[in-house]
C-alpha cells in the first residue's frame, strides 16, 4: 500500500472522496479539454491531500503559461521536479496511478463537484471549530463570534469559483437589448414616491446617499423604502439601524403600514379603533420573513456584510440595504492618528464597495453639519466627511421649507408648505440632477407620501 493511501490518525477523518481527487487530476492528465472546467468548479485548496494540491497547481500553472500546453504525466512530471515537488507527490508513478484512478473522463465535471462538496464541509467544521474555540476563549463578545461565524458559513456556501463568467460585450448585448425592449433596468428597483422613480432609479451596485438634518425625516425615508420594497414588491431587504432599536423601528413601521398615530403606538396607548387597523395589517406583517431589521449594538461594515451573506444563506437574498445612519457606525480597524472624517470617509468607501460585491443597492443615510440648519443644503453640508460625495451615485437632500415669514404681507407670501418636505437630487450619475421633488411629511404616521397619490 502506497503510503498516501494510510488512513489519518483520527478517530474521524475530515470529509474527504480521495478516489473523486485523484479522478479529478488524471481527468486533467488525460484530456486538456477538461482543465478550464475543473479550474471553474475546485480551488487547490479544495483538495484534502497536499499532493493533489500540488499537482493540480502543477497542471494549471503549466496549462497556462503556452499557448498550445502539452499535459500529461511526463510533462507535469517534469514540472513537478523542476519545482522540487515531485518525490514530495510520491514521484513519476504516483502520476501515472492518478490516470489509471479515472473511470472514465466523461464524468470529470461530476467528481470536480465531488471534491468542490467534500471542501465546503471541510469549511464547515473548520468554521464551527474556530468559532467554539474563540467562545470558550471569552475574549470576544458573543454577537461578533456570531457574526463572524455566519459570514465565513456563506463563504463556504459560496465560495466556489463561478462556473460562467459573463464580462465580454458580445456575452452583455442580448442582455442589454432585452432591457431596452423591456424599457426599464428589470434589475432597478423603484420607490414608493412616483415623482421620485421619475427622475431615480436604485440600480444594482449603486451607493445612494440620503442626506438630512437632525429630526429631517431620513429615517422615515429609510424605512419606508425598505418597507416598500420588502412588502409591496416582495424582495428581501435590510434595514441595518445605529439610531433607532428594534422596537422603535417596529412602531414607526407599524404606523406607516396601518395608518395608527406613531405617538399612541410608542407609548402603547392604542384605541379599539387603532387596534382594528393593526390587525388589519398583522398577517402582512406576520409574514414579512424577507423584511430584516438589524440593531445589533456596534454595527460595522463586516457585520453588516455578515448580516447580507446570512440572508443569502437562508435563501433571501438582500435585494436593497438601508444603513441608517452613516456617521454613527463604528470603524474598523482605524489608527489611533485618524481623525473622524478620514473614518468616515473609509466607511462611505466601504458601504460602496459593499454595494458592488452584493449587486444591489446601499441607502446610507447621512446627516448634515449644524450650520445647514435654516436654509436650504448642498452636498457639502455632510456631516465629518466630503467622501460620501465623491462615493455616492445618487445623492437625494431633504429640507424642510421654512414656515412663511409673518412680516409679509398675507398677499405676496409663499404658499404655507409646513406638512411638506423636498426631496433635492443633488447628484444622479445616471439621470437628472437638481430636480425637487416635494413629499407630504406625515410624521404622526411614521411616512412620508407623494402628492396626490397613495402608495
Amino acid at each position: 500500500m502506497n503510503h498516501f493511501d494510510q488512513p489519518d490518525d483520527f478517530e474521524r477523518q475530515p470529509p474527504c472522496d480521495i478516489d473523486a481527487e485523484m479522478a479529478v487530476l488524471g481527468s486533467m492528465l488525460l484530456s486538456q479539454h477538461v482543465i478550464d472546467r475543473m479550474i471553474a468548479i475546485v480551488e487547490p485548496a479544495a483538495f484534502y491531500r497536499p499532493q493533489h494540491q500540488t499537482v493540480f497547481t502543477a497542471i494549471t500553472d503549466l496549462y497556462g503559461r503556452s499557448r498550445n500546453p502539452k499535459i500529461d504525466p511526463i510533462t507535469v512530471g517534469a514540472e513537478l521536479e523542476r519545482l522540487g515537488e515531485l518525490t514530495k507527490i510520491g514521484g513519476q508513478p504516483y502520476l501515472h496511478r492518478l490516470v489509471a484512478a479515472v473511470p472514465t473522463v466523461a464524468n470529470a465535471e461530476q467528481y470536480g463537484e465531488i471534491v468542490r462538496d467534500k471542501a465546503m464541509l471541510r469549511a464547515v467544521i473548520e468554521t464551527a471549530t474556530r468559532a467554539a474555540a474563540r467562545a470558550y476563549a471569552q475574549q470576544d463578545e458573543a454577537v461578533e463570534i456570531l457574526d463572524d461565524a455566519m459570514a465565513e458559513f456563506q463563504g463556504a456556501a459560496t465560495g466556489a469559483s463561478p462556473l460562467e463568467v459573463k464580462l465580454s460585450v458580445g456575452d452583455r448585448w442580448a442582455t442589454f437589448l432585452d432591457e431596452l425592449e423591456a424599457g426599464k433596468d428589470p434589475n432597478a428597483l423603484d420607490t414608493p414616491w412616483h415623482d421620485l422613480n421619475d427622475v431615480v432609479e436604485l440600480k444594482p451596485g449603486q451607493l445612494v446617499t440620503v442626506g438630512a438634518a437632525t429630526g429631517g425625516g431620513k429615517s422615515l425615508f429609510g424605512m419606508n423604502l425598505a418597507a416598500h420594497v420588502a412588502l409591496t414588491r416582495c424582495r428581501p431587504a435590510l434595514v441595518a439601524s445605529m439610531e433607532m432599536g428594534g422596537s422603535e423601528l417596529m412602531a414607526r413601521l407599524t404606523a406607516a403600514e396601518a395608518m395608527v398615530d406613531l405617538d399612541r403606538l410608542v407609548r402603547r396607548k392604542l384605541t379599539d379603533y387603532d387596534w382594528a387597523k393593526v390587525v388589519k395589517v398583522s398577517d402582512r406583517m406576520q409574514n414579512a420573513r424577507n423584511f430584516i431589521l438589524d440593531d445589533s449594538p456596534n454595527l460595522t461594515l463586516s457585520k453588516i456584510r455578515a448580516r447580507l451573506r446570512w440572508m443569502a444563506g437562508h435563501g433571501n437574498p438582500a435585494a436593497i440595504v438601508v444603513a441608517d445612519y452613516l456617521q454613527l457606525m463604528t470603524p474598523e480597524g482605524s489608527s489611533s492618528q485618524a481623525n473622524r472624517a478620514q473614518e468616515v470617509a473609509v466607511i462611505s468607501r466601504g458601504l460602496k464597495l459593499m454595494a458592488m460585491e452584493f449587486e444591489i443597492p446601499v441607502i446610507a443615510l447621512a446627516q448634515f453639519n449644524r450650520n445647514a440648519a435654516g436654509r436650504e443644503p448642498t452636498v457639502t453640508d455632510f456631516k465629518d466627511s466630503s467622501a460620501i460625495e465623491q462615493d455616492s451615485n445618487v445623492i437625494v437632500l431633504m429640507h424642510k421649507p421654512p414656515p412663511p415669514d409673518p412680516e409679509v404681507p398675507e398677499s405676496k407670501r409663499e404658499r404655507d408648505r409646513s406638512g411638506e418636505i423636498d426631496l433635492i437630487v443633488a447628484k444622479n450619475r445616471n439621470g437628472i440632477s437638481g430636480r425637487i421633488i416635494p413629499l407630504i411629511f406625515q410624521g404622526h404616521y411614521g411616512r412620508l407620501q407623494s402628492l396626490g397619490r397613495e402608495y
